[in-house]
């Protein structure tokens, strides 16, 4: 087929059904902005993991003066116990790469800056806060080996694994990507049925001559092609659309808002925004031209 024909076929489909076409770009270019949002939201969310998983400490706890667990029952922590969990943590070289101490003064400045500006610092003394072990594991799955060394140890009222609390935090981050990405299949649909719609709207004011086409021996392909090309054309300016909402949401929202404010994190580059994009373009053109492929069955029978 000539691609010149093809080209004029779709002028003048695109000038028969201007506004349902306008109607076709937006709701596609609207979907696949919500679909390429979940997937940032997806590809965030495995950043920020890889981000604070990177990072996460174990923290031993130390037994203070108003502890009330039984491995406490003694006192708070004497020096000897202090000394003696450090070089029993050492030990568990190479899983454990680093001790950091933190005493009750320590632990109380880090407070105060954490919470400077809530009226919580004010009932909080340094006493109150207990002094514990910081401990970087090369491994941090391997939380239980050390959990079951230290947990109930005298002098050690907690070991608490950090990742149990970025976890919750992380479900969150994931219900709400699973939220966006099912706004955007409900999209989808949508945009499937509006361009099955067009193209039954196209082929029906076009009938007489697709039935003279048919009558003369042109195949089925022949006779589709210039209603996909159409359908294709459109999913790619909504396509472009979307894509050009993703990248003003990267630049806008993501470089010039969160990241200077939210600076203790970590937000995706743009190479994730890169491989996104691809997919977007597929999934929206190949939606619309398997929608537009499949609703002029009826309109091929001569």
């Amino acid at each position: 087929m000539r691609m010149g024909f093809v080209a004029e076929e779709i002028r003048v489909g695109f000038r028969r059904n201007f506004t349902m076409t306008i109607a076709v770009i937006v709701t596609i270019a609207a979907s696949l902005a919500l679909f390429g949002a979940g997937l940032m939201v997806r590809a965030q969310v495995s950043t920020m993991k890889d981000y604070w998983y990177d990072k996460v400490q174990l923290s031993i706890f130390l037994c203070g003066d108003n502890s009330q667990v039984p491995s406490c029952s003694g006192g708070a922590v004497t020096p000897a116990q202090r000394t003696a969990i450090k070089a029993d943590l050492l030990a568990q070289a190479p899983l454990v790469e680093a001790v950091f101490y933190e005493s009750k003064k320590q632990a109380y400045q880090r407070f105060v800056k954490q919470f400077a500006n809530s009226a919580i610092v004010q009932n909080v003394s340094a006493s109150a806060l207990p002094e514990s072990f910081r401990v970087k594991l090369s491994d941090p799955s391997q939380y239980s080996v050390i959990q079951s060394q230290f947990a109930g140890r005298p002098g050690v009222e907690q070991v608490q694994d950090q990742r149990k609390l970025l976890d919750k935090f992380f479900k969150l981050l994931s219900g709400l990507q699973t939220v966006a990405l099912g706004i955007a299949l409900a999209m989808l649909l949508v945009t499937v049925l509006l361009v099955v719609n067009t193209m039954r709207v196209a082929a029906f004011s076009r009938r007489r001559e697709i039935g003279i086409m048919r009558l003369v021996g042109a195949s089925n392909w022949y006779v589709r092609l210039p209603f996909i090309a159409e359908a294709a054309v459109s999913a790619f300016f909504g396509a472009t659309l979307a894509g050009g909402v993703l990248v003003a949401i990267k630049h806008f929202g993501i470089d010039q808002r969160l990241a200077p404010e939210y600076q203790f994190t970590t937000f995706i580059g743009w190479n994730a925004l890169w491989q996104i994009i691809p997919v977007v373009y597929i999934v929206g053109i190949g939606i619309a031209v398997a929608s537009s492929a499949l609703s002029l069955r009826r309109y091929l029978r001569v």
